[in-house]
């Protein structure tokens, strides 16, 4: 059998006029911004005017822990999607924007894969409708306008040595992650350490995902804090004037982004925040305008259920007030076996001991997500290695606890192949059983709700963090930012901060490295182990492989 690559199938995807694909579900061609013949944002006058609609189910695509091996969440969100609309229902999926640095790097791109992909596909990969450059460039301007203010005399009373604010970059690079700038004497500024993040990992970037219009974007972006002054006072990026500049820039990239399925159905694409790094989420505002276009919506949050699933609710549906219907983990057997204990060369042979022991990972991404009160179900992405008595394995698991586990076939059949978890997932929002909650109160304290997450979600049996960052801790909590919700910055490789931890561990300690103030974001980046905030490219990236070939035509996207 020959198995055709993502980027085959989608440069043979027959592609519908994005006017026909908006106007499935209501969107006239006049409330289109077109960026040529398939791609189009959507216009503030329009996502207006549906304010008084009634929204329609809200189903949250998340999996279990990730593993080498592939789970196939944005696979299955878009794969649904079409499930959902094969079925006769309005529906359409809201996903993230993909970043450069994986795609040249080694997880690849994020626009799903097989026949359940969204296209065009060279496109969303790449620049897109160039939001991500919009990021950087605002991001970058108030680094700029920062190290500028200083230089002209620095009237907030900027303290050099307490400078928070860092520059951004949409792609892996290791070189950036500590540096000293203004280097070369009186003329460039006053030297200083600084150091790159990675664009998605950038406040900028989350406050575009959870600002609900443009007035919105730019009181949070006036309230990003850069720095402080020499007696700790924060100074924001109101102080510098640098808002009104930065939501200049980011006027037309907090517009939503419709492109279609390879069935032409339609899929917003709209930012793109790491799960390990950052929230995980894709926009507050292509989210609620799709509840009020259709009558159900896919949404997923970035890896792990511990890690994106948790901050979609903790962070995403607390500041929208959105109220999530139902919840599909997916998993396939390969990972599981993985979590089993078994290698990546020996995932091809059956091995019922080794996914039933893996399922303990899956068993605890069950129980978390019943924590917040949104009936899950079992996706099992299947790969034609699987055989009936591993799949019976994962079966047993999910009823233990209530829940059903459905074999899918969308990676190979598309929408056809995913019908029976549609229908199940309609069931699941029409039964009324969800009764959406917060895992932690706004008004606990800040180190209380980080203990709860480790505690409650990763299975450790403790925090720690050493005297300064305690000491953080409390300084934060002084400083009246006690209420905002914490996003968690650790491995997606484990419930724990190491990495080849696999499975369920429990009693682990979870180390507190730092916390950063998002203020604009309105949440606390919580840094653990040795995630970090600028990733570094593989020995070999896939960008050895990525070429234009004779023709003109990309290969090794994908």
């Amino acid at each position: 059998m020959t198995v055709r690559s993502d980027i085959e199938v989608a440069r043979d995807a027959k592609m519908k006029p994005i006017g026909e694909v908006g106007a499935k579900v209501g969107i006239p061609a006049d409330a289109l911004l077109n960026y040529g013949p398939y791609k189009a944002k959507i216009s503030y006058d329009f996502i207006k005017a549906q304010g008084k609609k009634k929204d329609g189910k809200l189903i949250l695509v998340t999996a279990i822990t990730p593993t080498p091996a592939g789970e196939g969440k944005t696979t299955t969100t878009v794969g649904l999607c079409d499930g959902l609309n094969k079925i006769g229902k309005k529906a359409m999926s809201c996903i993230r924007e993909p970043s450069l640095g994986p795609c040249f790097g080694m997880k690849g791109g994020a626009a799903g894969g097989g026949y359940a992909q969204v296209v065009p596909m060279e496109d969303i990969n790449l620049h897109f409708t160039g939001d991500f450059h919009a990021i950087t460039s605002a991001n970058n301007l108030l680094a700029a306008m920062l190290d500028n203010h200083i230089y002209w005399g620095n009237e907030a009373g900027l303290d050099p040595r307490r400078i928070s604010w860092r520059r951004v970059l949409d792609m892996n690079d290791r070189a950036l992650r500590q540096i000293v700038n203004s280097l070369g004497g009186v003329a460039n500024g006053y030297p200083r350490e600084d150091g790159f993040d990675i664009t998605v990992a950038s406040e900028v970037m989350a406050i575009l995902c959870l600002a609900m219009d443009l007035e919105d974007l730019e009181r949070r972006l006036g309230n990003i804090v850069v720095g402080q002054t020499r007696d700790r006072k924060p100074v924001t990026a109101k102080d510098i004037n640098a808002a009104g500049a930065m939501t200049v820039l980011l006027k037309d990239a907090l517009m939503p982004n419709l492109v279609q399925t390879l069935e032409n159905n339609p899929v917003f694409i709209h930012g793109g925040p790491f799960a390990n790094i950052a929230h995980g989420c894709n926009s507050v505002l292509a989210t609620k305008t799709a509840l009020k276009l259709c009558d159900y919506v896919v949404t997923e949050a970035g890896f792990g259920a511990d890690l994106g699933a948790e901050k979609f609710f903790d962070i995403k549906c607390r500041k929208a007030g959105l109220k999530p219907s139902a919840t599909v983990i997916v998993a396939t057997i390969r990972a599981l076996k993985m979590h089993g204990g078994v290698g990546k060369n020996d995932l091809k042979n059956e091995n019922v001991d080794a996914v039933k022991k893996g399922c303990s990972n899956l068993a605890r991404h069950l129980e978390n997500v019943k924590k917040f009160g949104v009936p899950p179900v079992v996706a099992i992405n299947r790969f034609i290695t699987d055989t009936d008595a591993e799949v019976e394995a994962v079966r047993q698991t999910a009823a233990t606890l209530g829940a059903k586990a459905i074999l899918c076939n969308h990676w190979s059949d598309g929408g056809a192949g995913i019908t029976e978890l549609a229908e199940h997932v309609v069931d699941i929002c029409e039964s009324g059983k969800a009764d959406f909650k917060p895992l932690y109160p706004d008004d606990m304290p800040v180190w209380d709700k980080v203990e709860t997450i480790a505690t409650q979600l990763y299975g450790a049996s403790e925090v720690t963090a050493d005297k300064a960052v305690r000491q953080r801790f409390q300084d934060l909590q002084d400083a009246g930012y006690g209420k905002f919700p914490i996003c968690m910055a650790k491995t997606q490789y484990s419930f724990s901060t190491d990495p080849n931890l696999k499975g369920a561990p429990s009693g682990h300690t979870i180390q507190v490295r730092e916390v950063r103030l998002s203020a604009g974001a309105e949440f606390l980046v919580v840094i653990t182990g040795e995630i970090m905030t600028m990733p570094g490219l593989p020995r070999v990236p896939a960008a050895n492989n990525i070429r234009l070939n004779d023709e003109g035509l990309i290969e090794g996207l994908f």
